[in-house]
């Protein structure tokens, strides 16, 4: 069976550094907020290219502490508009509801599966106060249009960089595109701890300031509360785990972006919709997602063939049951291609034979 994703090899690669920093951690007696966070912190934040770094405890609490430091600033209110993609996670909206803010689900584009650009400004109100882009499946999602709509109608910029982590617009990293930006480390994705781990990436000084506060209690100072705060710090250990990874991230990008060309090039069943090819540092390739009209037969073909797929992602928000109250919504663009996708394995472990194996089996569908 070709797996869709062999996390425990993906780390063998590591094991000697991973082993030797975690004794490291264990012997320190150290294990929250101290050293080694506050490295890797820095490591991400030269990485990224942004001045500013905080970790946290998972990606779905950097999105949520966004939203929250900018409510405590005084710069959104309950009951304002986020703009967001339709298709994205479930956990892009989720941060939005917790803040008691209200999602406003755009379509995306077909071709790219992120938000459509040319969509956003007929979907700006009076409510809105920020456009969340989602770089999905590791594709960039940016354009200077983009920008100069947030300047001209005083929005912010959050990028959902969970699953793009080293992917770039011209020379700029995602996760600094935007006024902030939040990662998961979840241990599936392209830089993944050992457990669960996320940050938020920002040059703003105040907001850094307010995030690493709410993320801490409410508190900036031991026992002194100036926000009724949360519990969501990165653990020592994972840090440790994390700054072994990153020195690799680069490398292990460009392995999946290869494997990624290879099956672009070699796919030619006319059944199989395949992802756009953007330029290469465009795209990191968290997923390698196709689409075709009768998905579940494919993926049951593949898995008679020992080739292990997943659906990214099989219900879309606004149907999920939690949504209901966002009422009934046509969004039909996003509900084909909920319809359609399939994750084909992709990961920088991945063998010659395995990849040509899963372009054989499928032109023989």
């Amino acid at each position: 069976m070709i797996n869709f994703l062999d996390i425990k090899k993906v780390n063998a690669q590591y094991n000697k550094e991973l082993i030797q920093v975690a004794t490291e951690v264990i012997d320190s007696g150290w294990y929250l907020l101290g050293e080694r966070v506050k490295i890797f912190e820095d490591e991400l934040a030269t990485f990224i290219g942004s001045r500013h770094a905080i970790g946290c405890a998972n990606g779905l609490d950097a999105l949520r502490l966004i939203l929250r430091a900018y409510i405590e600033m005084g710069v959104m209110h309950e009951g304002n508009e986020i703009l967001v993609p339709a298709n994205t996670y479930i956990a892009s909206i989720l941060a939005i509801t917790d803040n008691k803010l209200i999602p406003v689900l755009v379509e995306p584009d077909i071709t790219t599966y992120n938000i459509d650009l040319s969509l956003i400004e007929e979907n700006i109100t009076p409510l809105t106060r920020a456009i969340m882009i989602v770089h999905l499946y590791g594709r960039t999602c940016w354009d200077v249009k983009l920008n100069q709509l947030a300047k001209k109608y005083d929005l912010k910029i959050i990028e959902d960089n969970a699953q793009a982590i080293g992917a770039r617009y011209d020379k700029i990293r995602t996760g600094n595109l935007g006024d902030a930006s939040g990662f998961s480390f979840y241990p599936g994705k392209n830089l993944g701890a050992l457990g669960d781990s996320g940050a938020v990436t920002t040059n703003d000084d105040n907001l850094m300031q307010v995030i690493r506060a709410i993320a801490n209690y409410g508190s900036s100072k031991k026992y002194i509360n100036e926000y009724q705060g949360l519990n969501s710090r990165m653990d020592e250990i994972q840090a440790a785990f994390l700054s072994v990874k990153l020195k690799h991230i680069d490398i292990e990008n460009k392995k999946r972006t290869e494997i990624a060309k290879y099956f672009c090039d070699n796919i030619k069943n006319p059944k199989i919709i395949l992802p756009h090819f953007p330029k290469e540092e465009a795209h990191v390739w968290h997923l390698f997602v196709i689409r075709a009209e009768n998905r579940d037969n494919l993926q049951n073909y593949l898995t008679q063939n020992n080739i292990q797929t997943l659906i990214h992602y099989p219900i879309p928000p606004h149907k999920q049951v939690c949504y209901k109250i966002l009422g009934p919504i046509k969004l039909p663009i996003t509900e084909k291609i909920h319809k359609e996708v399939l994750s084909l394995p992709i990961s920088p472990i991945m063998t010659e034979n395995e990849t040509e194996m899963i372009v054989k089996t499928i032109n023989s569908y």
